[in-house]
């Protein structure tokens, strides 16, 4: 996997749902778009992950559906769906009607879950790390077949971003099915955990360049930025949390960006520009 990609540098915001009224939610994706961001997600959960846990929350999908009327440019998407909680082809069609909604704009985002107090307090089974990644080998193929039969058929083939790093069993899935794999934290971890993925993708022959690599972040990005664009990282997402949904840091990446040259401006383009 070349550390020189030719990919466009993209910088995502992962917007929390939770401890705050939807009406807070809407402009912070609004305010995403208008800053410049280049793709927005949020995630799949039920409850609140940090923070009083029984505070407000809402759910993935619904929301997405808004968010795909509410912007324009920007592409949308969960970081990431949990396959334990819907039917597969259920999924596939969600997806499939989203990116119909949002005029071809839908990432779609999945792992095999985690948080047990999701699976416990909707009634769905939590089972073992091997048993949920099992199911999401499952799904993997149910959501290929599906979207190959749906009528009408996606806008575009929609990208498939798997986050997860499991070393044996995850990366596996990811060298098999994933257009984008994304790792939910940077540094010396993420540089391991890429290596094996090449491992995975040699071990089935699968050119690892085929793969987008997405990150994490945080900080600052000349530090932090400059070393995973180096490791071939050209997707970069942080979260924003509520009440206020503070983006000075989201803006500082984004100027970054702009500064390899802009939205667009490719992995590529940046290392070959004169310092």
């Amino acid at each position: 996997m070349d550390p020189v990609s030719s990919r466009p540098v993209q910088i995502g915001v992962q917007i929390a749902p939770q401890h705050v009224d939807y009406s807070a939610i809407r402009r912070a994706a609004v305010q995403a778009e208008d800053i410049g961001v280049d793709i927005v997600f949020n995630w799949d959960h039920f409850l609140p992950i940090s923070g009083d846990e029984h505070g407000k929350h809402f759910e993935c999908w619904t929301m997405l559906a808004a968010w795909a009327e509410l912007t324009s440019r920007v592409q949308l998407g969960p970081m990431v769906t949990s396959i334990g909680f819907r039917n597969p082809d259920l999924v596939a069609d969600m997806a499939r009607t989203i990116d119909h909604i949002s005029g071809g704009r839908l990432i779609l985002g999945i792992g095999a879950g985690a948080m047990e107090r999701d699976f416990a307090e909707y009634g769905y089974e939590f089972g073992t790390p091997g048993s949920r990644v099992g199911a999401l080998a499952e799904a993997l193929p149910r959501l290929e077949h599906r979207f190959a039969k749906l009528n009408p058929q996606p806008v575009r083939k929609i990208p498939v971003l798997i986050g997860g790093g499991g070393e044996q069993k995850m990366l596996r899935l990811v060298a098999e099915h994933a257009d984008i794999w994304h790792w939910f934290s940077s540094g010396a971890e993420f540089a391991r955990k890429k290596q094996v993925l090449v491992e995975r993708c040699a071990e089935i022959g699968r050119d690892p360049g085929e793969i987008e690599l997405s990150a994490g972040v945080h900080g600052e990005p000349e530090v932090n930025g400059v070393a995973l664009l180096e490791q071939g990282v050209t997707t970069f997402t942080l979260e924003v949390h509520g009440p206020d949904f503070d983006f000075s840091t989201v803006r500082a990446w984004v100027a970054w960006r702009d500064g390899l040259g802009g939205p667009g401006r490719t992995a590529e383009d940046s290392a070959r520009a004169p310092a």
